[in-house]
């Protein structure tokens, strides 16, 4: 059984609500499908560590309104209260699975930005049927991967950059590279301008999600057309993870920019339209 919980407003074209899956209460928001044409696959996001769902809503703004889009904060981050017990990727994607079932979606397009590309790539084997194409932007296969340089691993192990806008201009060029070198205060901007702030302690709960595990042993299971969007010059997600995946995925296409680890939100109306004519593709 699901409660459920709304909080919409008529300025809001976004239904925002809480519901109750698996006995875990998490934060939605669907963004419903708007103006003519014939009825598209939903785009369920899976966002990055430390991230509400209002971090994507740059991206989300520049998809064509005819495309339903799906967001939900994971347990103990924005809107979603600190579960009891901490959670894995392996059982969070089945969680999901259930959420996107009881919100009366049989197949959704699944995109994953960074933190939740890896639970997007866990999806797509775990709950296959439920996916139909696969999107994976600025990530790579979790604890086996080539890592960050470990002056950028140390800033990534706190959440500071996401309760203090000063500090994120500080340090916006070094980790998240691209336009972040020389206008880090846009990363100060779309960090707090958007994301709902959580405990710390959901933070660390993300992070302990994906201790020990990876997607590089499963990339043969991904069957589902897969685009890797990757910049070259991201220092948390090094660009040779892109080419790695891109290999390891039977339907797998590489898409590489120019630029760092947030552009999909920086840079949002040049890598949209890109995503977007993937997900168009029959």
């Amino acid at each position: 059984m699901t409660a459920w919980s709304r909080a919409t407003t008529d300025e809001s074209p976004d239904d925002v609500f809480q519901t109750v899956v698996r006995g875990r209460r998490l934060r939605v928001s669907i963004r419903r499908a708007a103006g003519p044409g014939p009825a598209r696959t939903p785009l369920l996001l899976l966002n990055g560590i430390g991230a509400s769902i209002e971090l994507l809503q740059p991206f989300v703004d520049e998809l064509p309104p005819g495309i339903e889009v799906i967001r939900l904060d994971v347990p103990g981050i924005g809107g979603s209260p600190m579960p009891v017990v901490p959670y894995h990727m392996s059982t969070l994607a089945p969680l999901v699975g259930t959420l996107v079932r009881r919100l009366g979606y049989e197949r959704v397009d699944v995109m994953g930005f960074s933190w939740g590309g890896g639970l997007a790539q866990q999806f797509a084997v775990a709950q296959r049927k439920q996916t139909r194409k696969l999107v994976l932007a600025a990530t790579g296969t979790g604890s086996l991967m080539v890592p960050a340089r470990p002056r950028v691993l140390a800033k990534m192990l706190t959440p500071r950059r996401h309760q203090d806008p000063d500090y994120a201009r500080t340090i916006a060029g070094q980790i998240y590279g691209g336009t972040m070198r020389t206008n880090p205060e846009a990363a100060a901007q779309v960090l707090h301008a958007y994301t709902r702030k959580g405990p710390s302690r959901g933070y660390y709960y993300q992070l302990l999600a994906g201790v020990g595990w990876s997607s590089l042993p499963a990339l043969r299971l991904i069957r589902q057309p897969t685009l890797i969007v990757a910049g070259d010059d991201d220092p948390i997600i090094p660009v040779v993870n892109a080419k790695i995946m891109a290999r390891g995925i039977p339907k797998a296409r590489l898409h590489l920019y120019h630029g760092g680890h947030l552009a999909l939100l920086t840079e949002a109306t040049e890598l949209a339209p890109v995503i977007d004519e993937f997900l168009r593709e029959r």
